[in-house]
């Protein structure tokens, strides 16, 4: 089993990073007019990607079959990350942004149990821990500055 991530992971995501990154950054440093859309930008962008979470869980159920012992709540998991997310776009600033900290908090949490459970490589864990780390960094430091 491999235990360090592949190349193509490492740079995809992140990249991935660069936009929560870039959306704290300019909320806080750019003039008021262009940090509201800097803000936008950061919790829109957030939103798909915690989508993206969960469908990790479908992927990772198809893969094993229609027959495993816990298809409905891998399956199940597997949206309800894009529903926090979708209630997080409905929101203002601040709900949203704790809404979606709840969210990528809750997704690691869940897909370090499912890595126990050997439904997920240990090497996305590691990946994900830090990803998940500089994710609700560069939320939190938005969320700093609407409160």
């Amino acid at each position: 089993m491999q235990e360090t991530a592949p190349p193509a992971a490492l740079v995809l995501v992140g990249l991935g990073i660069v936009p929560f990154v870039a959306g704290a950054l300019g909320f806080w440093m750019l003039p008021p007019e262009w940090a509201a859309h800097a803000l936008d930008a950061q919790v829109f962008y957030a939103v798909p990607v915690l989508s993206f979470l969960g469908a990790v869980h479908w992927g990772a159920a198809l893969v094993e079959g229609p027959d495993g012992d816990r298809l409905w709540v891998r399956l199940g998991w597997g949206v309800v990350p894009a529903l926090i997310g979708w209630l997080a776009a409905l929101m203002t600033a601040g709900p949203a942004l704790i809404v979606l900290m709840a969210g990528f908090g809750a997704a690691y949490l869940v897909d370090l149990r499912a890595r126990d459970r050997g439904e997920l490589p240990a090497w996305y864990l590691g990946l994900r821990r830090r990803a998940t780390a500089l994710v609700l960094l560069s939320l939190g430091a938005s969320l700093l500055r609407v409160v």
